[in-house]
């Protein structure tokens, strides 16, 4: 059987919600390889491996993620126990890498070009996925009963273009960008803000808050925005801390990814056929049958 140790787990985007993914499966023992485009555009950086891009290295809660260049560069860091982080939009290192896993992270609410072909075992994370003809699983992303859950026939919540509450605030957490043009921060993570507050400019155009907190996060100074585009969020609960760790959906969803992977490791209701010896990188597995976790439905609708 492949021991946890020797499991390589290739992960498409490393903003938020993929750096839970990956913290959760490094500190499992998993070899951890994200792949991100070269100019990332994470709102909650503090907690997203994706800053390493720019930065060469960035730690989350412990876990240090490092710029990575090439195959080699990815298995020197594997041996120092870190995760490798490239800059690998396209996913061309899956064919020299070989992994065991490849879990679609980028939550972009559409497949933009991941098969079950790609790895024994394909996790897709959220809608824009069905379990059984693109991917082998599907991980529920919409905050709510099912977050976390694992899908294995059929597909996630589709999207409600609705941000989750938080605190009793959904839509006005969120700061979007009035216009195109470059973002200037007048505010930091982990400020303390008020309702009304200047937090950032674009093109000279101010982006204040309407709601009071704490900022949890925000795009990188001088990075240039389309019109609409989500620039930062407030959370209202004003815990400081929070900007600094991983969510409790971050880590749901990471809960889901490793289920899924233990689940097809040890041959238990498998995601992919079964597999007593274990998975063997490079060899793409069967489809589902259907009929997958007890308690997970066919076909999934927004509550």
């Amino acid at each position: 059987m492949t021991s946890i140790p020797e499991c390589k787990v290739f992960i498409r985007g490393a903003g938020e919600q993929a750096s839970g993914v990956g913290h959760r499966l490094a500190r499992c023992g998993f070899h951890v390889c994200m792949a991100e485009v070269a100019r990332p555009l994470a709102v909650r950086r503090e907690v997203a491996f994706c800053e390493a891009v720019l930065d060469g290295t960035k730690t989350v809660e412990g876990i240090e993620g490092i710029l990575a260049h090439s195959v080699a560069d990815v298995t020197e860091t594997w041996r120092r126990r870190r995760i490798a982080v490239v800059v690998d939009p396209e996913c061309s290192l899956c064919a020299e890498l070989r992994p065991h896993v490849v879990v679609d992270a980028i939550l972009a609410k559409r497949n933009i070009g991941t098969h079950m072909k790609l790895a024994p075992l394909v996790i897709g994370l959220g809608p824009g996925f069905t379990a059984g003809m693109d991917v082998h699983a599907v991980v529920e992303t919409n905050r709510g009963h099912d977050l976390g859950r694992v899908i294995l026939s059929g597909s996630a919540e589709p999207d409600t273009g609705v941000p989750g509450s938080i605190g009793g605030y959904s839509i006005e957490r969120v700061l979007r960008s009035p216009c195109a043009g470059h973002l200037k921060a007048v505010r930091h993570i982990g400020d303390a803000v008020a309702a009304g507050e200047v937090i950032c400019t674009v093109n000279g155009n101010i982006v204040n808050t309407t709601i009071s907190g704490v900022l949890r996060g925000l795009l990188r100074d001088d990075l240039v925005v389309p019109a609409g585009f989500k620039l930062g969020d407030v959370d209202p609960r004003a815990a400081r801390e929070a900007c600094f760790t991983i969510s409790d959906k971050a880590r749901a969803i990471g809960g889901g990814v490793l289920e899924a992977i233990l689940m097809h490791l040890y041959g238990i209701r498998s995601v992919g056929a079964p597999q007593p010896a274990g998975m063997e990188a490079g060899k793409p597995q069967a489809a589902p049958t259907r009929g997958g976790v007890t308690g997970a439905s066919p076909s999934r609708t927004a509550s």
